[in-house]
């Protein structure tokens, strides 16, 4: 069997930085920087605007035309309120898996990619390989643009994108983009007895989320049978709700968190005009009894599809080094639309299931960390010959 040592090592190394996406990942940063400096590696960080986090991208070999582009996230979801067996910031292995959170995603794409960096430099690469590593990926894909528009304008450009998003090794050409959105109700508060002078705002929140659904309904009534994803439409929902005070008191404020994942040919700003309009009408009801009622809606992130192409290089180049004669698409996104979006050929294709991902004992199966080195180390022969 492939020795694994090192991937292992790798994977134990970046899986013990805690990088929930609320805390920082600057000591993994620092950690991967070190590594990839030790090798006389130049590296750029692209920072966020308080200087808490970082995107890391770094060129191993020449920079000419050509290259590939290696992508991940650093960030990950959080464990409390899970049930974990094991440590989650402690690589564990058992029966074949490797427990931690992370494992699966996506801190063994990186892993394997670091641990084999010797391995590219000692192939005498002609075409390099470019890695990219991003922050908030976990909280609306909010790290990854700043970094790709530094690769578009700053280098060689590549032939490909990779993003290592767990998906068995499969080749992913589509996913859904995301949006997500904060809307406030502002209601009018009173004794709930009056309910001629007062205006709740978690009951005309009501009527704003029972529109999100429908919304949902409208699409899915209207779905295109033959459409690759599933479910093959675009959805909205609505997970998060805060408002209220008191039983007995006309709620003066609600707020709730939804989302749209839109299909390719799709777009998330549909879906919000169509909801503003809707609400443009509740709040008129609610001014007709006090004026100074307001619905009012923010975007927090918008993060694009990534659109199946017939014409795709790097879905041609990961088919060819995995040994796949076809691709699929998924449901959740990745920054692989926004790379898209900014001119470059891509793909998904990682080691792990997207099953485990979020998950309490979240693993990855070390098979998927053989056959992700096996698909790293035929794309140095490739970049090399």
């Amino acid at each position: 069997m492939t020795d694994l040592s090192a991937q292992l090592n790798w994977l134990s190394r970046l899986v013990a930085f805690d990088t929930t996406s609320s805390k920082s990942n600057l000591a993994l940063i620092d950690d991967v920087e070190a590594y990839l400096q030790g090798f006389d590696i130049e590296t750029h960080r692209v920072w966020n605007v308080d200087r808490t986090k970082a995107n890391l991208y770094a060129v191993v070999g020449p920079k000419t035309e050509g290259g590939v582009v290696l992508s991940g996230h650093t960030d990950v979801v959080p464990v409390a309120g899970q049930a974990w067996s094991t440590d989650p910031w402690t690589l564990t292995e058992k029966d074949g898996k490797l427990y931690g959170r992370g494992t699966s995603d996506m801190k063994a794409f990186p892993a394997i990619a670091l641990s084999l960096v010797p391995e590219m430099l000692a192939a005498g690469l002609k075409r390099p390989v470019i890695f990219a590593l991003s922050y908030d990926e976990e909280i609306g894909l909010l790290g990854a643009p700043h970094m790709i528009a530094e690769i578009r304008d700053r280098l060689p450009p590549p032939e490909a994108v990779i993003v290592g998003e767990p998906t068995m090794m499969k080749v992913i050409d589509g996913h859904k983009g995301i949006a997500s959105f904060r809307t406030t109700v502002t209601g009018f508060t009173t004794h709930s007895s009056q309910t001629d002078r007062g205006v709740s705002a978690v009951e005309a929140a009501a009527r704003l989320i029972a529109r999100i659904s429908a919304m949902r309904a409208e699409r899915e009534a209207a779905a295109d049978p033959d459409s690759p994803f599933s479910p093959p439409y675009t959805t909205m929902t609505v997970n998060v709700v805060r408002g209220g005070t008191q039983l007995n008191i006309m709620a003066g404020e609600c707020s709730f968190d939804w989302d749209c994942r839109a299909i390719p040919g799709d777009s998330a700003a549909a879906a919000r005009a169509d909801f503003e309009a809707f609400a443009r009408e509740v709040e008129r009801d609610m001014q007709a009894i006090a004026p100074s009622c307001r619905i009012a809606t923010t975007q927090m992130s918008d993060a694009p599809p990534l659109a199946p192409s017939p014409d795709n290089p790097a879905a041609d180049l990961a088919k060819s080094l995995s040994g796949l004669n076809s691709t699929d698409v998924v449901s959740y996104c990745a920054e692989a639309g926004q790379f898209q979006e900014a001119g470059f050929s891509t793909v998904i294709c990682g080691p792990g299931s997207i099953d485990q991902a979020h998950q309490p004992d979240e693993f990855i199966a070390l098979a998927q960390i053989a056959e992700g080195t096996k698909f790293i180390r035929k794309l140095i022969a490739r970049l090399a010959a």
